[in-house]
């Protein structure tokens, strides 16, 4: 499947500017203009990723995201209000892979889809090692994970965030590290995507037989996966 990104908006104008760019840059686009047809659309297969407004008539974005992960792990960034934390915050819980507020740039956008897209395009086939981490198999040539045998139902950002605990287990690793290596950006002041993302990624892990969670926080450091 090529790198072909699917915008679901209702502003037409912002569409048709930011398929310009992204056409400009290389990517093909489809487009939908409001949530069902994009829902549709995103659950055809043919796209590498799906950017979705979170402010739409009818079916709202939030829904359309709900719809879409509740049958596809594919990428999905949410345009969301800037200062709206609460569809930001609620759209990380449900799954997405990350947000830009708006109103933003089509160069802005580009840089967030390019930073997905390097995570799930993984090329290098020395990193393809299975790796066991107590009841935790990592699978990164197949972008799974097993916990205890069974499969794990990852996010592509979940998944890129646990690869990087993983790589490091026993190690302490900074938010900011987690943001660049999963989100391709710097942490921003009071952004909580990865707290939010890492709560995901405890729930679906399960618990230790002592009834801790094998990813723990170090406050003020990081996150630490715990090795033995």
């Amino acid at each position: 499947m090529s790198d072909k990104i699917l915008l679901i908006d209702d502003d037409v104008e912002l569409v048709e500017m930011i398929r310009d760019y992204l056409t400009q840059e290389g990517f093909e686009v489809g487009v939908a203009h409001e949530g069902k047809t994009g829902i549709r659309e995103a659950l055809k297969g043919l796209y590498a990723i799906v950017v979705v407004d979170v402010m739409m008539p009818g079916i709202n974005g939030i829904e359309v995201l709900r719809r879409i992960r509740n049958e596809s792990a594919m990428p999905i960034i949410m345009l969301t209000a800037r200062g709206d934390d609460t569809d930001r915050i609620l759209g990380l819980e449900l799954g997405a892979d990350d947000y830009v507020p708006k109103p933003c740039t089509a160069r802005e956008l580009t840089a967030r889809i390019r930073a997905i897209l390097r995570r799930v395009n993984v090329t290098n086939h020395s990193d393809y090692l299975e790796i066991v981490v107590g009841d935790l198999t990592f699978m990164p040539e197949q972008r799974q994970a097993k916990w205890r045998g069974k499969k794990v139902n990852l996010t592509s950002t979940e998944f890129s965030l646990l690869e990087l605990l993983v790589r490091h287990a026993g190690q302490i690793v900074s938010k900011d590290a987690l943001s660049e290596h999963a989100q391709g950006r710097k942490l921003m002041r009071f952004d909580r995507s990865i707290e939010v993302h890492i709560s995901s990624i405890r729930q679906k892990l399960g618990s230790l037989n002592d009834g801790r969670s094998c990813i723990q926080t170090v406050i003020h450091k990081g996150y630490l996966l715990i090795k033995d």
